[in-house]
């Protein structure tokens, strides 16, 4: 096996426990609106609406903007049990990207007769999201500048010029060192339209913020303990403080949280993972690296990283590391793991040793609803009145929109290029249960990690389950 180049060319320890010295162990994001959150109430007494949304992050969001913009004389209510945009849509990365599918090799993979297809309705996709942020005003950091992916290592620069995108423009070590400097890009490609960066926390309120304008009733601290009906009566949901919501129609958009459909209980595991943000840098700082273009930033490895610079010229960086807990918990003590965050630190130090200095102001983690195709999937229940989405598996942001544009096609009853695609029709494989989850999860990480050491090779394993369409990711 070869080490990477984090391996053999990582800093000094007390580099990195500089960085995080005092770094604040809560989400940036989240952090940054906390001032201007407005709260919203708590359901209670026994309320009877035409539409219920459960989840008040961006797939719930959308989809009651859409379902109240279609029909303004229906009641539309959007229930969330913590508060709005507060998990995954709250403390992501913040890039808004094209792809649907989490990224082309993946389309192709599974749906190769509609990766063209997948490709347009994702540009789409995009497109539509930066229209409505213009129209509408919304103040979310909206940045379009595109997508770099790295090479860190000699093998994966043989994987460059492969993409069927047009727009895809393949760059050698000068030309992307012009972009951004840094002693460990060796290549990349430029895809000037395929992402955007938002600040995730600021466009979840403001998606809560037109909603509530148009109508949409919202309200918080009010989870959905159990949903029963039926294909011929409402739905009812039964709230933890004992309230019941009765809906001719119910979306569920909980994320990675247990499905209220048992049916999908096992279609989703809680990976986490986790991010570093720094300090504002100086303006010699960011001078040291260049990243004029400010474009989203990733590599090409199988655990890869994620970067990108904030408005006022912070860098988020994240990824790596993906860690499943056994039994699939969600807990608040997960996002506490300094083995990652210090790791973290470390290969953000090997990328920008010119950076040596920088201190980190935040660490987080979140949980992504991982699907075993990488993307998210579409189900439903009593004769079409429940629709249900999960699955993102970390590239989610773009994707909830188009998934909420599915959901409320079939509610409408209406049969569009979006429900027909096989990706929409399409079941992932559900995970199994423990212990299984857990070794198979297992099993995963370490030979990506062998994967990462052997000039990219795929292991027997990581062959059988790509032939069989099962995978873990974040």
């Amino acid at each position: 096996m070869h080490p990477t180049i984090f391996e053999t060319q990582a800093p000094a320890d007390d580099v990195i426990d500089a960085s995080l010295a005092g770094t604040k162990l809560s989400c940036f994001w989240t952090d940054d609106v906390a001032a201007q959150a407005p709260h919203h109430p708590e359901l209670s007494g026994d309320q009877q609406v035409d539409d219920a949304v459960v989840g008040g992050g961006f797939s719930g969001l959308w989809t009651a903007i859409k379902l109240k913009t279609e029909h303004p004389d229906r009641r539309v209510v959007l229930v969330e049990a913590v508060r709005i945009g507060w998990a995954a849509s709250g403390r992501n990365g913040g890039f808004c990207e094209a792809s649907i599918t989490h990224g082309e090799p993946n389309a192709e993979s599974r749906w190769p007769d509609e990766t063209g297809t997948l490709r347009r309705i994702g540009y789409e996709n995009l497109d539509a999201i930066e229209r409505f942020i213009t129209e509408h005003g919304l103040d979310v950091d909206f940045e379009r500048n595109g997508a770099l992916s790295v090479a860190n290592e000699p093998y994966q620069v043989d994987w460059l010029g492969e993409s069927e995108d047009e727009h895809v423009v393949t760059l050698d070590r000068d030309a992307l060192q012009r972009r951004i400097a840094s002693p460990t890009f060796l290549g990349g490609e430029f895809s000037p339209r395929e992402n955007a960066n938002i600040h995730p926390a600021k466009l979840a309120l403001e998606l809560a913020r037109h909603a509530a304008e148009i109508g949409v009733e919202i309200y918080e601290g009010s989870p959905v303990q159990k949903l029963d009906g039926s294909a011929e009566e409402p739905i009812r949901l039964t709230i933890a403080n004992g309230s019941t919501l009765i809906a001719e129609r119910v979306a569920l958009c909980t994320n990675v949280f247990p499905s209220l459909l048992k049916r999908y209980r096992f279609h989703t595991i809680p990976v986490y993972d986790y991010v570093l943000m720094t300090e504002p840098l100086t303006d010699e700082q960011l001078a040291s690296i260049g990243w004029e273009g400010r474009e989203g930033l990733s590599d090409l490895a199988n655990q890869f990283h994620y970067s990108r610079l904030t408005k006022d010229n912070r860098i988020l960086w994240g990824g790596y590391d993906a860690v499943y807990h056994a039994g699939g918990r969600i807990k608040r003590e997960y996002e506490d793991r300094m083995e990652s965050h210090r790791k973290l630190a470390s290969h953000f130090f090997t990328t920008f040793p010119q950076l040596a200095g920088v201190k980190f102001s935040h660490r987080w983690a979140g949980a992504i609803d991982s699907s075993t195709r990488f993307c998210a999937f579409f189900g439903q229940a009593h004769g079409g009145r429940v629709q249900y989405v999960s699955g993102f598996t970390g590239l989610g942001v773009g994707a909830t929109h188009f998934a909420a544009d599915v959901m409320v096609d079939r509610f409408e009853g209406r049969a569009t290029e979006r429900t027909e695609l096989e990706m929409v029709r399409q079941m992932p494989l559900p995970f199994p249960p423990e212990p299984a989850a857990s070794i198979g999860v297992n099993l995963f990480r370490w030979s990506f990690d062998r994967a990462d050491h052997n000039g990219g090779k795929r292991n027997l394993f990581l062959k059988t389950m790509d032939a069989v369409g099962f995978g873990f990711d974040s």
